[in-house]
């Protein structure tokens, strides 16, 4: 039979084979602390909880909604971008909801990458970002992310040298899996890159908000021109522990917008009504709630960090999102990320991200999330130490 080809081209599912062994391991009785998945554990802020259970005793809530959201919920985004930001966004033609940032995302590339469009993405990266590419039928180009690197130079170096000239990049800052941040001056050069070159950028703004240590993560669209050619996602997923709420947009560019609102109006009809009427609630109401979430998250950064330095693997605390990216200790650094997170399994009984499921220049490291308490990340930690001293 006729294979299909859009499946044929992607690749096997490296996390899938830790997380085959962490299921293994706990059914035969053990205790693993899972730093794996990036899966927010921690409890959706209690008033907006609270307005989904008041919505959806609501009959009208119950019908179809509208795919690109409803009015309120659209320009309770203008409104956080307008107040955190200073940037002006026409809610009718330059946002869209979308059902998280991965689906959006994923139908922005469907809605406008032709067969054989060349697409640049960073390499290591959040797997939907290259994995769209291949999707849509799009040539994906991989730029190296590294930090003996220069993003920028190598992006341009890239684009002299290939032809036809790319027609999208997408970018992540604060960056899954890697935590590298940029300022405002790394978007200013990326816009004026974009318009000197034909480029439309895609900016993957996920973790906003979970930044540390005085950082403040800028939004591409606060550069002047970036709506010329930029949209940027954002999700409540991490910023308002809704992940499985399913709720973000897409905003900016008033073209890709529009591309990605007619595409979605033939595939869905929107997010659950009363889902959307929390989220309004979520962003237009007293935002202390945000801050709460990033402190619990930077105590567990800084109980992990100091934790893997005292028993000998040196890392760096992030500035930002829910993670930690560290480079595979040397004495395991033949291993690749893979056999050295199946190790972790075996050994130190924690489940962490092989960093070659997000990319061929990932195998030098694996990436821990942020999902456990302080109690069970030290837990980790002795497990880890156990796992080190076993090795010396």
């Amino acid at each position: 039979m006729e294979e299909f080809r859009r499946i044929k081209r992607l690749p096997p599912y490296v996390f899938a084979i830790v997380n085959e062994l962490k299921t293994a391991a706990r059914r035969s009785g053990e205790d693993i602390v899972d730093l794996g998945m990036g899966n927010p554990d921690l409890p959706t802020p209690q008033h907006i909880v609270d307005k989904l259970a008041e919505a959806i005793y609501n009959p009208k809530n119950h019908r179809y909604s509208v795919s690109r959201g409803i009015e309120k919920l659209r320009l309770a985004m203008a409104n956080w971008y307008r107040r955190r930001y200073d940037v002006e966004l026409d809610p009718e033609r330059e946002i869209v909801a979308t059902i998280g940032a991965k689906e959006g995302l994923s139908h922005l590339a469907l809605a406008v990458i032709n067969s054989g469009d060349v697409v640049f993405v960073p390499s290591p990266a959040y797997p939907i970002h290259p994995y769209s590419v291949i999707i849509a039928g799009g040539d994906l180009r991989s730029i190296p992310l590294a930090p003996d690197r220069d993003f920028f130079e190598d992006l341009q170096m890239a684009t002299k040298l290939t032809w036809p000239r790319p027609k999208l990049v997408i970018i992540s800052y604060p960056h899954n899996p890697t935590t590298q941040v940029a300022d405002l001056d790394f978007f200013k050069r990326m816009v004026d890159y974009a318009r000197e070159n034909g480029i439309y950028i895609v900016h993957d703004f996920a973790y906003a908000d979970l930044t540390f240590d005085g950082y403040r993560a800028p939004s591409i669209l606060e550069v002047d021109g970036a709506k010329d050619v930029a949209v940027e996602f954002f999700s409540l997923s991490k910023s308002y522990s809704m992940a499985g709420w399913r709720v973000g947009f897409c905003c900016g560019n008033e073209r890709l917008v529009q591309a990605l609102t007619r595409l979605k109006s033939y595939l869905d009809y929107g997010i659950f009504q009363p889902v959307q009427v929390a989220a309004t609630v979520a962003l237009n109401a007293d935002q202390s709630c945000v801050k709460e979430i990033v402190d619990i998250y930077q105590n567990r950064r800084d109980t992990l960090c100091d934790g893997l330095e005292r028993v000998g693997w040196p890392v760096e605390k992030p500035k930002g999102t829910m993670f930690l990216w560290a480079k595979i200790p040397e004495r395991f650094g033949g291993m690749g990320s893979l056999e050295f997170s199946k190790l972790m399994i075996q050994e130190a009984k924690v489940a962490v991200s092989p960093g070659i499921g997000f990319g061929e220049y990932g195998d030098d490291y694996v990436r821990f999330a942020l999902v456990e308490n302080e109690h069970r990340t030290r837990q980790a930690i002795r497990g880890i130490r156990q796992m080190l001293q076993q090795h010396e």
